[in-house]
């Protein structure tokens, strides 16, 4: 399969657990203007938790599809760095992906058909160090791609990517996918998972009710809510769900009541093809 993709609008997206202190990001920047200075850089975001690579994947499922068509977005969540893991491209949904082969695209593809290659050293810096492929390859390579690269050229093909699926478990069982900085917990259920009679279960306390907005539920209860990810989420209006609860992202949310035999439609269990 050949994804013939159009000239993109030069942008280059950047996602990573760097944080803001240490000078990473800056140097990232620095060689996607060395490379390619009418290239765009745009943060999406760098306080993915150190080394989540499912954090990661969460963040860039949600974000990327609000840029234009051809934009290429660097997700650098590296644990493996300097291993045999692979630094690759991948070309879907009208987008390039640009990082390394851990799992941090599995919730972009899911369902998607996709082309991945491995992207050659020369499209890095003239050094690669061992330590910090997103600025000596991942962003550099990115540059060139947003710059008008033909894809096909960033190096050989690949399959058999590292593509985690959320284990499926017992029926109606499902997990955090991700807790925002206002404590909401955005769980891997759907809305078309939950019958009106429905709710979910976080330990032994259960949630069952509905709210439309934040503001309309009741200060201090936790209630369900489908946010802008198109997950349901567990609030609290005015206060933590996570706190609340004493859950973290990664945590067990189970469906209850009638009905809750039903497995979710979980996050990464479409079938990913290429």
């Amino acid at each position: 399969m050949t994804h013939a993709l159009a000239a993109g609008p030069g942008i280059v997206t950047l996602t990573s657990d760097f944080g803001t202190r240490d000078h990473y990001v800056g140097a990232m920047k620095g060689a996607v203007a060395l490379v390619a200075p009418t290239v765009r850089v745009v943060d999406i975001t760098h306080e993915i938790p150190s080394f989540d690579i499912a954090a990661g994947a969460f963040a860039i499922a949600q974000a990327y599809a609000f840029f234009p068509a051809g934009s290429v977005h660097v997700v650098v969540v590296d644990p493996g760095v300097g291993t045999a893991r692979r630094p690759i491209a991948v070309a879907a949904a009208r987008h390039v992906f640009v990082g390394p082969d851990n799992g941090v695209f599995a919730q972009v593809l899911e369902g998607e058909r996709f082309e991945a290659r491995r992207i050659d050293s020369r499209h890095g810096l003239a050094a690669v160090s061992r330590t910090f492929h997103g600025r000596d390859l991942f962003a550099p390579a990115a540059a060139r791609l947003a710059d008008g690269l033909p894809f096909e050229t960033v190096g050989p093909p690949c399959s058999d990517l590292q593509l985690p699926r959320s284990a499926a478990g017992a029926a109606g069982m499902g997990r955090a996918l991700h807790v925002d900085r206002y404590g909401n917990v955005v769980t891997s259920f759907r809305e078309s998972d939950l019958a009106a009679s429905e709710g979910l279960a976080v330990g032994e306390r259960e949630i069952r009710r509905r709210a439309s907005s934040y503001a309309t539920a009741p200060a201090g209860e936790p209630f369900l809510i489908v946010g802008s990810s198109g997950y349901v989420e567990i609030s609290v209006n005015r206060g933590s769900a996570a706190t609340v609860l004493g859950i973290q992202a990664g945590a067990e949310v189970r469906l209850v009541g009638e009905g809750a035999e039903r497995a979710p439609n979980q996050v990464q269990s479409a079938n990913i093809r290429s």
